[in-house]
C-alpha cells in the first residue's frame, strides 16, 4: 500500500507540472502573440481549458480517494474477520493492541488502541519501527517479544499466517509483580562465630563485642532491616527484598567492618550470616535461614550464605581461615554422642572418599577402633580401583589377607550389610557423590558424617549426626579427639597400627606440620596417637616417594606458569596418568617456595579424568576458586575434577576463574 500510494503520489506531481508548464506555456505565447494567439485564444476558451484542468485534477483525486478507501474496506474486512466485530470496546478494555501487516511488513490497519495512545504507525514497516520483533518473524509461533512503547511495557506475539501482531499491555501486571518481589519477606540469622573466645569471661560489657553489636545495630538500621536477639551470640534478621538486594550489591559489607574493629585484637570476631528468601511460607523460609547458616559456620564462618527457593545457595565473604576451636567440653559432648549411636546401632558399615587417601583410611580405622571397644560389629568399604597407591601400601602393612577378609567390604556387600537400625559412617567427605559407595547413602536410614572440609552445597541429605569442623587439619586428627576426650568407660583403646596409619594421615594433611591448619590441638592428637603405640617412623614411610614418583614431580614442575604476581600453576604431560596425592605432592613443592601465596596443579588421574590441585599458604582461599570450578576442600588444600575434557580446557577454565574471582578469594588476615 505504501508503494501504490508513493506512485500516486509521483502521477500527482507530473499531472501538476504538465499543467504548470501548459499555463505557462500558453501565457507567454498570448502575451507575445505567437500564432496569432489574441485572436485564436479568446476568453471563452481559455476559461473551458482553465475549467477542464480543474475537472481532471479533481477526477484524479476522487479516483485515488476511492482507490485507497477500497483497499481500507478490504483491510478493514480482514481484520473483521479475524478478530470477530463489535469487540473492540472489549479489546481496549483488556489494553490489547492489534496490527495488521502486509507481506513486506508494511503496517496496514491498527485498532483504536494505538489511536488512542497516539502511536502512529500506519504504512510504517513494523520491524523497522520495533527491531525487537525481528525475533518473532524468524522464530516459533509460541514466541513472545517483550518491548516498551513510550514507557509502557508490552508483550507482543505474532500470528504470521494472518499478518497479525498482537500487543497485550503488561505494564500494571509487571508494576505489581515487581512490588510483590521487592517486599517479598526475607528471614535469616547473624551468628557471632567465636562469642565465647571472644567474649573471655562471659562478660557482656567487653569493649569488642559492644562494638561488634553496635556495628550489627547500625548496619541494620542502614539497611531496613528488623533485627531480634534470641541468644548472646546470635539474632534473627527480617527485611524485604529490596534490602536483601541492597546487600547483596553490598557484598554484605558488615562482615568487613567487623573484621576491622578486631584487626588488633588476639582474637578477632567474624559474622557468621544465613538468608533465605523466595517462598511464602515463613516457618519454611526459617528452615532455610537455618540451613543457610550451619552451612556458613561449618565452612569457617565469617561469611554469608544467601538461599533462594529452588536456586544454588550464593556465598560472600568467607576470607578469614576458620579459627582453631579446641572446646575440650564440646569435643567430649560429640565423642560421647558419636559413641552413642554407635552402641545403640545394630552395626556398623564405614567408608570414606573415592581414591582414598591416608587420612580417610586412617579415619575409617578410627571409627573401627570405637566399633571394637564397645563390642559393635563394623565393615569398612573398600575399592581396590579407588586407593592411591601408598594407602594400599598401608592397607597392606597393616592387615593380612584373612584379616583383610573380615574387616573390608565391597559396594553390593554393604549394601546386602545395610538393615533398619544400621549406622553409616561417613569420613573425611561429605557429598554423596563422592563417596566410595553413594547406593550405600541413598539406602541407608541412619548417617554420620565427620570430615574437617568446608561445607559446599552438595550434602548428604538428612544426617543424624554431622561433625564438620573446617579448622581441624585432618580428619585424623578429629577422630583422635573424639577418642581422647570421650567420658566412655572403659577407655576406647587404638591399636597401635591403626595409630600408625592415623599419624600418617595427620602428616599427609597437615603437610607434615607446615599447613596454615595446624594449631595446638594437632599436636596434641599426634601426641595422643603417639600414647596409643603410633610408629612415627613408619607413618612417615607410608608416605615416602618411589625414585620414579620423584622423577615425575620434578618433571611436572618443570612446566611451571606464573598468571600473577605469587600465583603459580603447573601441567602435567598429555600421556602421563598421575594419582592424586602426586598433583597434591607438586602443589606443595610448590608452597615450599618463596613468595609464592598459591598453586594449582592440572594432571590426568584417569582416561576421561583430569584434576586440579590447589595449594595456598593462607592468604587465598582455595577453597572458594575450586568451588567456582565445581569443586571444594579447605581453605588452604582444596581439588576440583573435570569429566571427558582436556588438558588445555581445564587449563583455560583455571585461568578463567582465577581472572574473575582471585580478588574475591584473598583471605584478611
Amino acid at each position: 500500500m505504501k508503494k501504490r500510494l508513493f506512485k500516486a503520489k509521483i502521477i500527482g506531481a507530473i499531472l501538476g507540472l504538465v499543467e504548470l508548464f501548459g499555463v505557462a506555456f500558453l501565457g507567454v505565447a498570448y502575451y507575445l502573440d505567437w500564432f496569432s494567439f489574441k485572436t485564436l485564444l479568446s476568453p471563452v476558451v481559455l476559461f473551458i481549458s482553465l475549467g477542464s484542468s480543474v475537472i481532471i485534477d479533481i477526477l484524479y483525486v476522487w479516483i485515488i480517494i476511492f482507490y485507497f478507501s477500497k483497499i481500507r474496506q478490504k483491510t478493514d474486512l480482514r481484520a473483521a474477520d479475524l478478530i470477530g466485530s463489535d469487540i473492540d470496546e472489549a479489546y481496549n478494555f483488556g489494553m490489547l493492541g492489534l496490527v495488521v501487516v502486509d507481506e513486506n511488513n508494511v503496517v496496514l490497519w491498527t485498532n483504536t488502541l494505538f489511536k488512542e495512545r497516539a502511536i502512529e504507525i500506519l504504512d510504517e514497516n513494523i520491524l523497522e519501527w520495533q527491531p525487537e520483533l525481528k525475533d518473532l518473524v524468524e522464530g516459533s509461533s509460541k514466541a513472545v517479544a517483550k518491548i516498551q512503547i513510550n514507557n509502557r511495557n508490552y508483550d507482543v506475539k505474532l500470528l504470521k499466517e494472518a499478518g497479525l501482531y498482537i500487543f497485550k499491555d503488561t505494564t500494571d501486571f509487571e508494576t505489581i509483580t515487581d512490588y510483590s518481589k521487592r517486599q517479598a519477606v526475607v528471614i535469616g540469622q547473624i551468628i557471632i562465630d567465636n562469642y565465647s573466645d571472644v567474649s573471655g569471661n562471659g562478660e557482656e560489657t567487653n569493649d569488642v563485642l559492644s562494638k561488634v553489636r553496635t556495628a550489627i545495630y547500625d548496619y541494620a538500621r542502614d539497611y531496613s532491616v528488623l533485627l531480634r536477639k534470641i541468644r548472646n551470640d546470635s539474632y534473627l534478621v527480617v527485611c524485604n527484598f529490596e534490602s536483601l538486594d541492597k546487600m547483596i550489591k553490598n557484598k554484605f559489607s558488615l562482615l568487613d567492618k567487623v573484621r576491622e574493629i578486631g584487626e588488633k585484637e588476639a582474637t578477632p570476631p567474624t559474622l557468621s550470616i544465613g538468608v533465605a528468601y523466595d517462598y511464602p511460607d515463613a516457618v519454611k523460609l526459617n528452615d532455610m535461614a537455618v540451613a543457610a547458616i550451619e552451612i556458613a559456620t561449618s565452612r569457617g564462618g565469617d561469611q554469608v550464605v544467601v538461599s533462594q527457593y529452588g536456586q544454588d545457595l550464593t556465598f560472600f565473604g568467607g576470607k578469614s581461615e576458620a579459627q582453631e576451636n579446641h572446646n575440650k567440653v564440646k569435643v567430649r559432648v560429640m565423642g560421647d554422642a558419636v559413641i552413642s549411636l554407635i552402641k545403640n546401632s545394630t552395626n556398623v558399615v564405614i567408608m570414606g572418599h573415592q581414591m582414598s587417601d591416608m587420612d580417610s583410611f586412617g579415619a575409617c580405622l578410627g571409627i573401627k577402633s570405637i566399633c571394637d571397644s564397645v563390642g559393635k560389629t563394623c565393615k569398612i568399604v573398600y575399592n581396590p580401583k579407588s586407593i592411591e597407591r601408598k594407602t594400599k601400601g598401608a592397607l597392606v602393612s597393616t592387615f593380612s589377607k584373612e584379616e583383610m577378609d573380615k574387616v573390608f567390604v565391597n559396594e553390593a556387600e554393604g549394601l546386602g550389610l545395610l538393615k533398619g537400625n544400621t549406622l553409616v559412617v561417613v569420613v573425611d567427605v561429605h557429598k554423596a557423590s563422592m563417596t566410595l559407595a553413594p547406593k550405600i547413602i541413598e539406602k541407608a536410614n541412619k548417617v554420620m558424617i565427620i570430615d574437617h572440609h568446608r561445607r559446599g552445597e552438595d550434602f548428604i541429605e538428612s544426617p543424624i549426626f554431622s561433625d564438620i569442623d573446617s579448622s581441624a587439619s585432618s580428619t585424623c586428627e578429629m577422630i583422635a579427639e573424639l577418642i581422647k576426650y570421650a567420658s566412655s568407660n572403659p577407655r576406647i583403646k587404638i591399636p597401635g597400627s591403626y595409630a600408625t596409619v592415623m599419624l600418617s594421615g595427620i602428616f599427609m594433611d597437615s603437610n607434615f606440620f607446615k599447613a596454615t591448619s595446624v594449631g595446638a590441638r594437632t599436636f596434641e592428637a599426634s601426641m595422643f596417637l603417639k600414647e596409643c603405640g603410633a610408629d612415627n617412623a613408619k607413618a612417615d614411610d607410608f608416605l615416602k616417594d618411589e625414585f620414579e614418583e620423584h622423577a615425575l614431580v620434578n618433571k611436572i614442575l618443570a612446566n611451571t606458569k606464573t598468571p600473577y604476581y605469587g600465583i603459580v600453576y603447573c601441567m602435567a604431560d598429555e600421556e602421563d596418568i598421575i594419582e592424586a596425592a602426586t598433583l597434591a605432592k607438586v602443589g606443595n613443592q610448590c608452597m615450599s617456595m618463596k613468595g609464592i601465596n598459591a598453586s594449582f596443579v592440572i594432571g590426568k588421574t584417569g582416561v576421561d579424568e583430569i584434576r586440579i590441585s590447589c595449594r595456598s599458604d593462607g592468604t587465598i582461599n582455595v577453597q572458594l576458586l575450586a568451588e567456582k570450578m565445581n569443586g571444594g576442600g579447605h581453605f588452604t588444600q582444596a581439588a576440583c575434577v573435570f569429566k571427558n575434557t582436556s588438558l588445555e580446557a581445564a587449563e583455560t577454565k583455571l585461568l578463567n576463574t582465577l581472572n574473575d574471582y582471585l580478588n574475591d578469594a584473598r583471605a584478611v588476615k
